[in-house]
């Protein structure tokens, strides 16, 4: 793949990842009744994931 089909499959995988998380969320809102379905805490913790996760896709290619 060409750096162009790379960045759009990438785009679409983020995409597609954003909207599976935002149904959960909404999922889990609605089941507990209340208006937000993730605390700050929460969203710190998920927010370090995410930043391991950059970090490992980064360095796939490293030896």
């Amino acid at each position: 793949m060409n750096n162009r089909n790379t960045i759009l499959f990438g785009a679409l995988l983020g995409a597609v990842t954003g909207i599976a998380a935002a149904v959960l969320l909404t999922r889990r809102a609605a089941k507990n009744e209340r208006e937000t379905a993730i605390t700050t805490g929460e969203g710190l913790k998920l927010g370090v994931l995410v930043f391991g996760l950059l970090r490992a896709i980064a360095s796939l290619g490293d030896d």
